[in-house]
């Protein structure tokens, strides 16, 4: 695959460039919207529905970012729509709605939420709508086995794999007996990824800049959030997935 150099060309928006104080709450269209309008890439999360719709949100439940409670994967589209986020007026938006609203103008990270059970329907669904989607997106996951479907089923998107240190098991859902080996990228031979996600506390890892430098896979560093993590960031990685500030306005000297 040639030409990816789209892939660390601006920072990324994690979620969005969200700000609850402004009613901008993360993956939602306002959110996107913003980034976009300040020239950020955007990252957002992705996740299906029980009546199989791709939906936008983060959590394996609504009662962080919702007045209402439940998982996401036990509920309809209809009920989701019907659930008011805090702190704004929209609802959660579906992957079709992001995709009419970004219409190209700005680079999306997909990343696909795992439940670690071996289906695959979230990536069937998402190779099905990026298939009438002309705009530059990749798709990415702490999972490789939801990243080997993904190079099965649409190869000529570009895959990104996820990993970190995993010293938490309350800010990673990946499975203890998988850390390791994902810590060290090792199932990166099943994903052939075209880039590398690696947490900024990881950083410097022997792995991760190995493959950046051995095998010239761009690696982004996520979550930057402070300044100690984005003199980490411009050090170690090629580019940042970003909250809580406004690049733009660090480069301006603000």
């Amino acid at each position: 695959m040639n030409n990816l150099g789209w892939l660390t060309a601006r920072p990324v928006a994690h979620r969005g460039y969200h700000d609850s104080t402004t009613g901008r709450i993360e993956n939602t269209i306002s959110a996107v919207t913003a980034g976009m309008a300040r020239g950020f890439a955007i990252e957002i999360d992705l996740q299906l529905t029980a009546d199989e719709e791709v939906v936008v949100f983060h959590d394996d439940t609504l009662d962080r970012l919702s007045e209402a409670g439940g998982r996401v994967e036990e509920l309809s589209l209809a009920a989701l729509r019907a659930t008011r986020l805090r702190d704004c007026h929209e609802s959660i938006p579906t992957l079709d709605e992001i995709l009419e609203s970004v219409a190209g103008r700005a680079t999306l990270f997909l990343e696909l939420k795992s439940r670690w059970n071996g289906d695959r329907r979230l990536e069937r669904a998402v190779a099905k709508i990026l298939g009438g989607y002309s705009g530059p997106v990749a798709v990415m996951s702490f999972d490789p086995l939801a990243l080997r479907e993904i190079r099965r089923l649409a190869p000529h998107l570009p895959r990104g794999l996820v990993a970190g240190r995993f010293v938490s098991n309350e800010e990673h859902s990946v499975p203890v007996r998988y850390r390791f080996a994902y810590r060290h990228l090792l199932a990166a031979c099943v994903v052939l990824p075209h880039f590398i996600a690696y947490d900024v506390s990881g950083l410097p890892a022997s792995a991760p800049l190995m493959v950046r430098h051995a095998f010239g896979l761009p690696l982004l560093t996520w979550t930057v959030k402070t300044r100690n993590e984005r003199d980490v960031a411009s050090r170690w990685a090629d580019q940042m997935i970003f909250e809580g500030f406004d690049p733009n306005q660090i480069r301006r000297g603000a």
